[in-house]
Formats: C-alpha cells, sequence, structure tokens
C-alpha cells in the first residue's frame, strides 16, 4: 500500500467529486489508513457548452485528467467509462487498474408535473443534447421536440425550472450520485432508451508503471462489470463510432457466467436503425464485442456512421 497519500484527478463537477468519494470509501473500507487526496480540474468539455465534436468529441472530458496522471500531479484518475473514448486506445503509459461495480444503467425523465413519457403531449420540449437520446426519441416518440441541454445534471435541472425545457432526460445513476433521485419521475427501461456504451461504470486510471498503486486498486474491481465493459468498449472499438454517432448498446452478465451483448447503430433522425444481439457464453468479451460490431457493419453501420458529420 503507498506510504504517501494516493493524488486523485477529477473532474469537478458535483457529479464527478461524489465519484471520487465513492472511490475514497471503497479504498478505506478495503485498505484501512489508506489516505487519499482529491486534484479537481475543469476539463475543456465542462467549459464548452457548444457541439462536442468541435472539441475533440469525448476527449474534451479526458484530456486534462489523463494530462495530470501523464505529468505525475496526480496517481489515479477517476472516470465514468462511457465519457471515454473508445476509437482510439487510452494514453500510453496507462491503464484502467479496476472498472467498480455497475450502476444502473437506465435513463430516468424528470418532468415537473409527474408525467411519464408516453403521456408527453405533443410538441413537448425534452431537453437534451445525446445523439443517441435524440435518435431514440425520434423514432419511437416523433411528437416530441429535443432542445439542446448542456452542463452538469444540476445544472440542466435549474434550466429545466427556469422554462428552457419542459422535460429533462438524464442518467439514472448520475441523479441518484448527486442526491437527486429525488426529481425522478420515471425509470425508462432500455427497451425503450438504450443506453450509451460504459453506462454506469467507473474506470480507476493510472500509470502502467505504477505497479504498486495498481495491485492496491484493482482489488476494487468487479469482475461482471469488468466483462460487460472490455465488450462494450470493443464494440466501439471497432465501429470506430464518434461523438456524433448514435451507438447504443449493453452487456449483461449473467450469473451462470453466460455474457450476452445487445446493440444498435441509429441515423440522427431515428428512422434507420441497425440491431445486433449475441451470446458469448464463456467466451472472450473482447471477441464478443468484435463479433457484435461485424454484424452491425454487415448491415451497414460503417457507412451510416461515416455518413454523420463530425
Amino acid at each position: 500500500m503507498p506510504a504517501d497519500p494516493i493524488r486523485i484527478v477529477s473532474r469537478d463537477s458535483p457529479m464527478a467529486l461524489a465519484q471520487v468519494e465513492r472511490v475514497r470509501a471503497e479504498l478505506a473500507a478495503l485498505h484501512p489508513g489508506i489516505r487519499t487526496t482529491v486534484l479537481p480540474v475543469k476539463t475543456t468539455g465542462d467549459k464548452w457548452m457548444g457541439d462536442l465534436a468541435q472539441v475533440e468529441g469525448k476527449g474534451a472530458f479526458t484530456k486534462e485528467v489523463d494530462a495530470a496522471v501523464l505529468s505525475g500531479a496526480a496517481d489515479l484518475a477517476v472516470h465514468c467509462v462511457k465519457d471515454v473514448p473508445a476509437d482510439r486506445p487510452l494514453p500510453a503509459g496507462t491503464v484502467f487498474a479496476a472498472f467498480l461495480e455497475r450502476d444502473d444503467i437506465r435513463d430516468a425523465l424528470i418532468h415537473p408535473e409527474g408525467l411519464t413519457l408516453d403521456r408527453l403531449p405533443p410538441g413537448t420540449r425534452v431537453g437534451t443534447s445525446s445523439v443517441r437520446r435524440i435518435a431514440q426519441l425520434a423514432a419511437a416518440y416523433p411528437h416530441l421536440e429535443c432542445v439542446p441541454m448542456r452542463g452538469n445534471a444540476n445544472r440542466r435541472l435549474e434550466k429545466l425550472a427556469a422554462g428552457e425545457a419542459d422535460a429533462l432526460l438524464l442518467a439514472a445513476a448520475g441523479l441518484h450520485r448527486i442526491g437527486r433521485a429525488d426529481a425522478i419521475t420515471e425509470i425508462i427501461p432500455v427497451d425503450t432508451l438504450m443506453p450509451p456504451i460504459g453506462a454506469g461504470v467507473l474506470a480507476l486510471q493510472c500509470r502502467e508503471d505504477d505497479t504498486g498503486l495498481v495491485d492496491t486498486v484493482s482489488a476494487l474491481g468487479h469482475p461482471d462489470t469488468h466483462r460487460e465493459t472490455v465488450a462494450e468498449r470493443m464494440l466501439l472499438h471497432v465501429l470506430q463510432g464518434h461523438c456524433n454517432s448514435p451507438i447504443a448498446g449493453y452487456a449483461r452478465a449473467e450469473r451462470g457466467g453466460d455474457l450476452s451483448l445487445r446493440a444498435c447503430v441509429f441515423s440522427p433522425d431515428g428512422k434507420e436503425v441497425l440491431n445486433a444481439h449475441e451470446w458469448a457464453g464463456r467466451l472472450d468479451p473482447a471477441t464478443l464485442g468484435t463479433s457484435v460490431a461485424v454484424a452491425l457493419l454487415r448491415q451497414g453501420a460503417r457507412e451510416l456512421i461515416d455518413s454523420i458529420p463530425h
């Protein structure tokens, strides 16, 4: 166990810092007496309220965090896996030491008057900037209007209260992390809104040569979450999706050890939907991710993804 405090770097949003507190608590429970400090950083993605494609896509949420680990200013980074690009490798010299046990992968609807998604009247303005959510809403609820909504979860809730939208879609896990589960009107089933790749998973990233720390934090890893995440990220890597690609999917490890992966690629308007769903038994998760990606590519996923500006 490291003698010096472990310096943990994270985005400075309330949700990101709540995630760090979970990591600190789990580390303390596993290694009593361990010391940690927190280095909050504001990322490009947090500062930029426009189209993420103009600022490196999802990498805008990780660049400054990665830099702190690589420079030695921090020892450990806490990431939401859904925000970590999978179309390129992790920065050279770093490694994911653990994936924590997965939280809820579903989206949540927030409506001030308590209406559920099926009851929203035509013209309801739903706040979200997620291309994944926009495409799926367009396919299943074409009578609803999506309005751009960026910023952290608390800021989006403030915008909803100010009337900038009539309803809001946010990750259920995120609302629980910041103590705002009370705002949830409805948890949306994954059959209605398929989640993003890596939903509900926190990853711990270290320098590869920091073997002592890797050993210390790797014990926090959850085996089933690890298998699910590897399958999902391999899917996204093979598809080479970018931040404007409406790609959704989730893997599920069953109690018997079987692993399945379901995924979709959408056109931005939701009019074209490519589906794939496969079981791997106990096969390598990366092989499953590759197989599902190939099934989507055979249906035309490459052409669909490349046709979307980014």
